[in-house]
């Protein structure tokens, strides 16, 4: 698990635009968000 302040590791994920790596947006600002399913209980 990578500490806080260290790079993210590479990963793809499925978009509505199509497939998005991590890899790809090297050298850009980037946040990462994620959060439970909408509609779901906890």
């Amino acid at each position: 698990m990578p500490e806080v302040g260290e790079p993210a590791p590479d990963f793809t994920i499925a978009t509505t635009q199509g497939t998005l790596r991590l890899a790809d947006l090297r050298g850009k600002k980037v946040v990462l968000a994620f959060y439970q399913e909408d509609l779901t209980p906890g």
